[in-house]
C-alpha cells in the first residue's frame, strides 16, 4: 500500500483538509492508500485542526476532528512514498531534510495553496475547492500510473 504525506506550515488548516480529501477520493475509487499530514513547524503539535477547517469539511460531509497536528520529521522521507506540499515555501523547507526515498511535490501543481489562517471563512472555502480538485487529479494520476 502506498503512503502519502500532506504538508503545510502548522498542520492545522490546509494539510488536514488535503489529507482527508485524498483519503476520501481514494475510498471512492477503492484505491488502497494510507494518508497522513504534518507541518514544517511544530507550533501546534497535538492540537486539533483549526475550527474553520473542521467546519468547511463538515459542510461537505467529512470529519477531520480526530486528526492531530504533528511536525514533519526526517523519518517521513523514508516512511512515505510521496510528500505533497501546500506551497513553495513548504517545499523549500521540506527540501532541507534528507530526501530519503520519498518523492516531493506541490499538492497543486505549479501553484501555492494560500494559507487561510489569518482570513475568514471564504479563504477556507477557496482552499477546500483547490484541494478537492487537486486530490481528484492525484488519485486519477495514481490510478492510471501506479506510484513507483
Amino acid at each position: 500500500m502506498k503512503r502519502i504525506l500532506v504538508v503545510c506550515l502548522g498542520n492545522i488548516c490546509r494539510s488536514p483538509i488535503g489529507e482527508e480529501l485524498i483519503r476520501h477520493h481514494a475510498k471512492l475509487l477503492n484505491f488502497p492508500l494510507e494518508v497522513d499530514s504534518a507541518g514544517t513547524q511544530g507550533w501546534h503539535a497535538g492540537k486539533s485542526p483549526d475550527p474553520r477547517s473542521m467546519s468547511i469539511m463538515r459542510i461537505h460531509g467529512l470529519d477531520i476532528s480526530s486528526q492531530r497536528s504533528r511536525a514533519l520529521k526526517s523519518t517521513d522521507f523514508y516512511d512515505f512514498d510521496i510528500i505533497l506540499c501546500m506551497d513553495h515555501q513548504n517545499f523549500i523547507d521540506a527540501s532541507t531534510y534528507d530526501q530519503g526515498t520519498a518523492q516531493l511535490a506541490l499538492f497543486v501543481s505549479e501553484s501555492d495553496v494560500p494559507d487561510p489562517y489569518y482570513g475568514g471563512e471564504s479563504g477556507f472555502a477557496a482552499v477546500y475547492n483547490m484541494l478537492d480538485t487537486a486530490a481528484k487529479f492525484w488519485l486519477k494520476q495514481w490510478s492510471e500510473n501506479p506510484i513507483q
